[in-house]
């Protein structure tokens, strides 16, 4: 008999029990649709945070102020004493901000072949209004210079960028982002440029729109109002406010040596001894998606444990109904063998069937996983994800459970002797 007439009757054999049959694959379909299901969601947030992250520029870092924690007590002498060596942040210096001065001293100073940016985040809770439309209170105000456009990948659609009369003066201009331009102004922004906004009880002239990033809600790219850093100092102004400097180097392949002149050049700056860490960090937007990325990266192997436990079950599930299906069938067994079948036909017979009703599970549920993961997808407002790799993993996965379900009622169901199996009733 060919393994084509085998294959024939196993599959008459599957499908002739549908309630076993339907059962069974919907036990094996869930385990992997909460497998495919969970990477293709971790996958389209993955490329989310990426395209986010990667619209900052590949070729750029920031400086930013950091947090230092200082031990205070005896364990920090007995540390100093141990290792002489040890760097330490005088108290004086830690969780110390980056002053507006510090900031464009960098910016005059930073002869590196880059593009250098000094920023303010203002605040992330705005309300901005037009006449009697208004946003909801959760528009970012930014303070940035003329090279802050260009070094956070905006583009302009309407208007123009700031100028550096703009900056100097502090004046109160603002550049729009696309969705609060679209909330005021409607989905045609029409009449946008030189109208009047206001930003709380402050009144500003709009002299753009920028072009929408295209990328996640995660990052509110375009729920956002710009002004002029100084604006922002004038406006906004706090004693604690921590200023943050963009470089965007102009080879990607001196990015190690624009770092190391930026960190000594700032440390400099900030009158940092020699024996003292940096009170102060530098980060590339990669970096942060990295943390990210390895966070995801935990739910990626619950997710996987998840469905190696729930196939486990299925495999025993699986086997179980093949020994039900051997007890049930022994007269068409016997009646199989006593027609000329070989033991090898009854135990391959078998353990195709135990193979269909996998595989049949592992189909149904990497097309329930990838629609069901695809709805992160559809939420962040991503690109639809075919996950091949996935896809393939799960019918494997299937593949081999079925195989190994099937071994021991394959070989059990090959062993009966054909005259008692014909006796059996």
């Amino acid at each position: 008999m060919q393994s084509r007439d085998i294959f024939s009757l196993a599959y008459r054999s599957v499908t002739g029990n549908k309630l076993r049959t339907g059962l069974t694959v919907s036990i094996i379909a869930l385990g992997i649709t909460v497998l495919v299901g969970i990477l293709t969601a971790i996958d389209s947030m993955k490329n989310n945070i990426y395209s986010s992250f990667a619209s900052m520029g590949a070729n750029s870092f920031s400086i930013r102020n950091r947090g230092m924690q200082v031990r205070i007590g005896d364990d920090n002498d007995k540390a100093s004493k141990g290792n002489k060596n040890i760097k330490k942040v005088k108290k004086s210096n830690s969780n110390k901000i980056i002053r507006y001065q510090e900031a464009i001293a960098f910016r005059d100073r930073y002869h590196f072949p880059a593009t250098v940016s000094v920023s303010f985040q203002a605040t992330g809770i705005a309300t901005v209004y037009k006449d009697e439309k208004k946003t909801n209170p959760n528009v970012q105000v930014i303070g940035g210079d003329e090279n802050y456009l260009k070094i956070s990948n905006y583009e302009i659609a309407q208007g123009r960028d700031f100028n550096q009369l703009d900056v100097e003066s502090g004046r109160n201009v603002a550049i729009l982002g696309n969705d609060v331009a679209q909330k005021l102004f409607g989905k045609q922004l029409k009449n946008v440029v030189n109208s009047t906004i206001r930003v709380g009880d402050i009144r500003y002239r709009v002299i753009g729109v920028m072009a929408t990033k295209g990328s996640s809600k995660m990052m509110s790219a375009d729920n956002v109002v710009i002004t002029t850093v100084n604006n922002t100092r004038r406006v906004f102004n706090r004693p604690n406010a921590s200023y943050q400097i963009a470089v965007n180097v102009r080879d990607i392949k001196q990015m190690d040596a624009a770092q190391g002149e930026a960190t000594g050049l700032f440390r400099i700056i900030r009158g940092l001894a020699i024996n003292e860490e940096d009170n102060f960090e530098l980060s590339k937007s990669d970096s942060i998606a990295e943390m990210l990325f390895a966070s995801l990266g935990k739910v990626n192997l619950f997710a996987i444990v998840i469905a190696f436990i729930t196939l486990f079950g299925s495999a025993i599930g699986l086997m179980n109904i093949m020994l039900v299906s051997v007890a049930e069938r022994t007269r068409e067994i016997g009646v199989t063998k006593a027609l000329g079948a070989t033991s090898h036909v009854v135990r391959t017979q078998f353990l195709y069937e135990a193979i269909i009703i996998s595989v049949m599970g592992g189909v149904i549920g990497v097309i329930m996983g990838m629609l069901l993961g695809n709805i992160v997808s559809v939420l962040l407002k991503s690109s639809f994800i075919i996950p091949w790799l996935w896809i393939l993993i799960g019918v494997s996965l299937c593949a081999a459970v079925g195989l190994v379900s099937g071994i021991y009622p394959a070989y059990k169901a090959s062993k009966l002797d054909p005259i008692i199996a014909l006796r059996y009733e």
